[in-house]
């Protein structure tokens, strides 16, 4: 194929100089030779550059032959990726000495810091090999991030091209069936864990909402998308690509109808319950499908425990509120510092014909509104309190850790005793361990103890990996207090 190639890049460039020579001109006849020894020439592309420097070093038929060699290349630069490029120019990364255990281990991330020598351009596919030369993975290449390469396959055979995507997409989508969901609602790539770094797809009804998130994906973007629609049925994707790890990677945001069009609102079914919610507008893809469990979980102790008095924190559009009505609570009371995400709360609680006269929704912070109420003498049979991310990462921790300390202590203050504490924490910056010493140090300051019921963590289609440790980043605990008790000990100090 190689020589066929060459062959008509030799064809191609004698006809321009033929046409050259038929328009005459001084040098005609050096052009006749020219294209002679050309022709005569084996099929070697150095020789061709070779021989118009020599003959015509600074001649127009030079500067064309250049012109015409960077059009080419330009024109193949242009076109999207649809196969991995020929392993013999693959570029590679090799890696520190010692550094190549992670990637041994198949976990996917190669940070900056652990690269000997290497690079590549924003989302090219780079074959990682340890200090020694032995392969590790291909992986894709992301210039300004701390997280250098993201790895595709540790197959060294793998290509990465369109079939790759194909086939990493519907192993995806197929493992979604093996899992008990109860709604309309599903993520259907969860990234790292899908075996598809920086990918985030979730389906809401007939919508496909994707967030691209690496170099990597950023480049195959096309692919990704017509293939989602293909292995789906469906014919409307909208781009979510606006979180900040966009920045870390030097990509720009990006919203907007990626395929087709139309409404960005859908109603959305989950468990015995609907909730509205706009893919445009709502937070991350539109909503929190990893809570669709821990809803059900609400709704199910409220009607078992037959709650009068919840108390919904940072409660975004409603989705505990809802699950604590149809568990049959008697009244909720809403905490959000969105006013159009509490519109969005009323709007669900009258979209399940609930009366709202059951609820107060409070455009109001969280924090300010939990020292009124103990001021006040109020207390509550349960309390969710699910805040944003307070550590986008391990840097965080410290901070963080106060953070959700304070908001567990006062909530810890204002539940009955026999009452139930859903508590959670969405930073990838928080381990399981931390947040329960952080929860056992807020009931000390409480003071109070509690029984740990139950531990929470995301729904099953944002599945954790044996491998991707770093898919735990939603994890949750359902404390019933006990007895308050007499003397308040020592804070104990928390430590990771």
């Amino acid at each position: 194929m190689t020589r066929r190639i060459l062959g008509r890049v030799r064809s191609n460039f004698c006809s321009l100089l033929s046409a050259a020579q038929v328009r005459g001109g001084a040098g005609a006849s050096a052009h006749a030779s020219l294209r002679a020894k050309i022709a005569s020439t084996p099929t070697q592309p150095l020789t061709w550059a070779l021989l118009v420097n020599q003959h015509w070093p600074a001649s127009r038929f030079a500067i064309l032959y250049a012109t015409w060699r960077s059009e080419i290349n330009r024109k193949a630069q242009a076109k999207p990726p649809t196969t991995q490029t020929t392993i013999e120019s693959m570029k590679t990364i090799k890696l520190r000495e010692g550094k190549e255990r992670s990637a041994l281990r198949r976990h996917p991330w190669i940070f900056d810091s652990a690269i000997a020598k290497g690079s590549g351009d924003a989302g090219e596919t780079v074959r990682v090999e340890a200090n020694d030369g032995k392969f590790l993975g291909w992986a894709s290449f992301s210039p300004e991030s701390k997280i250098r390469a993201r790895i595709w396959s540790f197959d060294e055979g793998q290509r990465i091209d369109a079939s790759f995507f194909k086939a990493s997409i519907a192993r995806a989508i197929a493992a979604r069936s093996r899992f008990d969901i109860q709604s309309n609602g599903v993520r259907l790539i969860h990234g790292e864990s899908d075996g598809l770094p920086g990918l985030i797809v979730d389906r809401y009804d007939d919508i496909l909402v994707a967030s691209f998130l690496s170099c990597g994906t950023e480049r195959w973007k096309s692919v990704i998308a017509d293939e989602l629609l293909a292995q789906t049925g469906l014919t409307k994707l909208y781009e979510r690509s606006d979180s900040n790890v966009r920045k870390l990677e030097g990509l720009p945001e990006v919203t907007g109808w990626l395929r087709g069009e139309g409404a960005t609102g859908v109603v959305l079914r989950e468990h015995d319950w609907q909730l509205s919610l706009d893919v445009a507008e709502g937070h991350k893809t539109g909503f929190y499908l990893d809570q669709r469990d821990s809803r059900k979980k609400f709704a199910d102790y409220a009607r078992r425990l037959q709650f009068q008095r919840v108390l919904n924190c940072y409660c975004y559009t409603g989705g505990f509120t809802v699950a604590a009505l149809a568990g049959g609570a008697a009244h909720v009371t809403s905490i959000d510092s969105s006013g159009p995400a509490i519109e969005l709360a009323k709007a669900n609680v009258a979209l399940n014909g609930f009366d709202a006269a059951r609820t107060t929704m409070m455009d109001a912070d969280v924090n300010t509104s939990l020292r009124q109420f103990i001021q006040e003498g109020r207390t509550f049979d349960a309390i969710v309190l699910d805040p944003p991310k307070f550590a986008p990462s391990a840097a965080h921790a410290d901070r963080a850790a106060r953070a959700y300390k304070d908001i567990n202590r006062l909530a810890f203050k204002l539940l009955e005793p026999g009452g139930v504490l859903f508590t959670y924490s969405c930073s990838g910056g928080i381990s399981a361990d931390l947040f329960h010493k952080i929860i056992a140090s807020a009931g000390i300051d409480a003071p109070c103890d509690g029984y740990i019921s139950e531990r929470m963590q995301g729904a099953p289609d944002h599945p954790m990996t044996l491998t991707f440790p770093e898919g735990e980043y939603l994890k949750g605990l359902v404390v019933v207090k006990a007895a308050e008790l007499v003397e308040k000990p020592k804070s104990a100090t928390i430590s990771g």
